[in-house]
C-alpha cells in the first residue's frame, strides 16, 4: 500500500508548488511525485536537473499478458453479488415511489 501526501510549498518566484511525497504501508518516504509544470520551472532553472533524468517510454504489453483468468466459483459469487445487488436496489426503489 502507498499513501500520497500533498505538500504545498512556495518556490523562489512565489509559485506554489505541489509536491507530493509517497509513503510505504510502514509511513515509510520512499519517493516524490513533483508536477510536470513545477518540473519544467525547477530544470530551466537548473540544467543540470536534466542530465540526471532519462525518460524511457513503458514496454508494451499485449492485452493478453495482462488478462488472467477466475475461476468459475469466483465468477459465479461475483454474478450472484451483482443479481442480489440488483435486487436490493430495485426493493429500495419501490419502497421509496
Amino acid at each position: 500500500m502507498y499513501i500520497c501526501l500533498s505538500y504545498n510549498r512556495i518556490n523562489d518566484n512565489a509559485k506554489n508548488m505541489k509536491l507530493q511525497v509517497i509513503q510505504d504501508g510502514y509511513g515509510n518516504n520512499t519517493g516524490v511525485f513533483v508536477p510536470i509544470n513545477d518540473w519544467e520551472v525547477i530544470t530551466q532553472k537548473h540544467q543540470d536537473l536534466k542530465e540526471l533524468v532519462t525518460i524511457e517510454p513503458a514496454p508494451k504489453k499485449k492485452l493478453s499478458e495482462l488478462a488472467g483468468t477466475l475461476s468459475k466459483e469466483t465468477a459465479e459469487a461475483m454474478i450472484n453479488y451483482v443479481a442480489e445487488s440488483r435486487q436490493e436496489w430495485d426493493e429500495r426503489l419501490k419502497k421509496q415511489f
